[in-house]
């Protein structure tokens, strides 16, 4: 049975460059065998349903299929539908989740074996909370994501690659994955 995924593209459709229609993802998905396709905001988040079962081998798929069609490849991290909602479930920050725009989560390419944890919590606002697992970092920034020093840096400090989701994107990604669950 297919896996459902999600797969969230990273520096797509920012500052004019690197521009990639969603109608245009989702028809580079279909083309790869992916069903049930949908997508949400023009930033880059789509779930689908496929039969691969490696999340490298669909992140690769993607990132070529886009390369192929556009001339460029995003990042892409392809998470499945569980791994989402487990790192949702795990939100250290509940309270935050009723200013979804104040709470991010940095889904990581891979664990962070050598975070710097001491510019971390040199460059977080007094106002700032932060978590990290070996999946997600989690950043509540309730003085707006904009004016975070310890976001602009993140990727740096953690040593890994990562893309970040704000609790709304979070929230509707997984309900958009929940229906294609229910739909399978």
């Amino acid at each position: 049975m297919p896996e459902t995924w999600i797969a969230l593209l990273r520096g797509i459709n920012v500052g004019g460059g690197n521009k990639l229609p969603m109608a245009s993802l989702r028809a580079i998905l279909d083309s790869l065998g992916a069903t049930d396709v949908q997508t949400y905001i023009q930033s880059g988040n789509a779930v689908f349903r496929h039969a691969e079962s490696d999340a490298a081998k669909v992140s690769d798929m993607i990132g070529n299929g886009i390369h192929q069609r556009h001339g460029f490849r995003p990042r892409v991290l392809a998470l499945t539908a569980a791994e989402m909602a487990r790192a949702a479930e795990a939100n250290p920050f509940p309270s935050a989740e009723t200013e979804p725009k104040t709470l991010h989560l940095y889904f990581l390419a891979e664990p962070s074996t050598a975070p710097d944890v001491d510019a971390i919590r040199a460059l977080a606002s007094s106002s700032e909370t932060f978590r990290l697992t070996d999946s997600v970092f989690y950043l509540h920034a309730p003085d707006g994501i904009g004016r975070s020093k310890l976001a602009q840096q993140m990727e740096r400090l953690l040593g890994v690659e990562a893309t970040a989701r704000n609790w709304r994107t979070v929230g509707n990604v997984l309900a958009m994955a929940r229906e294609s669950d229910r739909n399978a």
